[in-house]
């Protein structure tokens, strides 16, 4: 027998009133979190990945968040490389503000739904999500049409990813611990050059230029902190003694950008993402009960 004529699911005005309440419902029950899309700089076709993304972008809009009781996942874990925390969470987006706020014409957006990789930065707890799967087909056709995305996300582990999104909170991330290069120069006549953007190049005996982001300025020794560094073939390169140019992300009235030069007197590399190990706690633990200096401190007989 066919489906009743008189019922159908395919009205608009039902369509738009449902829609309606989904978003009115989400600025009630919902949070108020930052969608960072992400941007590919050189990725790896054969795994898919790219280490070196960046984030450029930030878009303020509210979802809702399916975890009512606390975040998914395995929780804190104790591990043998220290403690792991897996903390997952799903957030839900209404498709029609997504179009609004996030897919305008003037963003910097290129795909027409949330993307795989993206970042979620959650204000409440003051934490990133990373977004590993886009559910658009749940819940299955009410009234015959969807009008939310289900983004399930895990906890976002930095790993070098360029963070200017101009949010403190956010940005401040990659200043603590990016892979920093500390670079001292023999004098300073920049006032405040993280507030201009300013970037660091310098080009070496070979032509090739080596090019970074200024992260902080330490005036009292003239060093300069710079991440994100990369050079202009592609391989790897560090900066050298010699000349360095500060270029500001102003330009002057005839156009030109505001550069300053300075000689590089010494260069030392900083591993800010190695404070967080705990290789030296483990170690120290171990030699409480653990006696190395036997042939095996396990026990096992000889």
């Amino acid at each position: 027998m066919a489906k009743n004529i008189y019922f159908p699911e395919k009205v608009r005005s039902e369509h738009e009133l449902y829609e309606n309440l989904v978003i009115e419902s989400l600025k009630i029950y919902g949070n108020e979190v930052y969608y960072l899309p992400r941007d590919l700089v050189n990725e790896d076709t054969i795994f898919g990945d790219d280490p070196v993304s960046s984030f450029n972008s930030s878009y303020k809009i509210e979802m809702y968040i399916d975890n009512i009781e606390g975040f998914d996942g395995e929780g804190d874990l104790f591990t043998r490389f220290g403690v792991e925390i897996r903390d997952e969470a799903t957030f839900v987006v209404s498709r029609r503000r997504w179009s609004q706020i996030i897919e305008r014409y003037d963003n910097d957006i290129t795909g027409e739904r949330p993307r795989e990789g993206d970042l979620i930065y959650f204000p409440l707890t003051n934490k990133l999500f990373q977004i590993n799967h886009v559910e658009h087909e749940q819940p299955f056709y009410q009234i015959g049409n969807i009008n939310t995305y289900k983004m399930r996300c895990q906890l976002f582990e930095y790993t070098g990813e360029d963070l200017d999104t101009g949010i403190d909170e956010i940005d401040e991330v990659q200043n603590d611990y990016s892979y920093t290069y500390l670079v001292t120069t023999d004098s300073s006549s920049v006032q405040d050059p993280t507030n201009q953007n300013w970037q660091a190049l310098q080009t070496l005996s070979d032509g090739t230029i080596v090019s970074g982001e200024v992260l902080a300025y330490s005036d009292s020794d003239n060093i300069w902190h710079i991440g994100n560094v990369g050079a202009d073939d592609g391989k790897y390169h560090s900066f050298t003694t010699g000349t360095l140019v500060l270029r500001s992300g102003r330009v002057d009235y005839r156009g030109d950008y505001i550069d300053s030069s300075f000689t590089i007197t010494a260069v030392t590399e900083q591993n800010n993402v190695a404070q967080n190990e705990q290789n030296d706690d483990f170690s120290d633990f171990g030699d409480d009960f653990l006696d190395f200096t036997e042939t095996n401190p396990f026990g096992e007989p000889s």
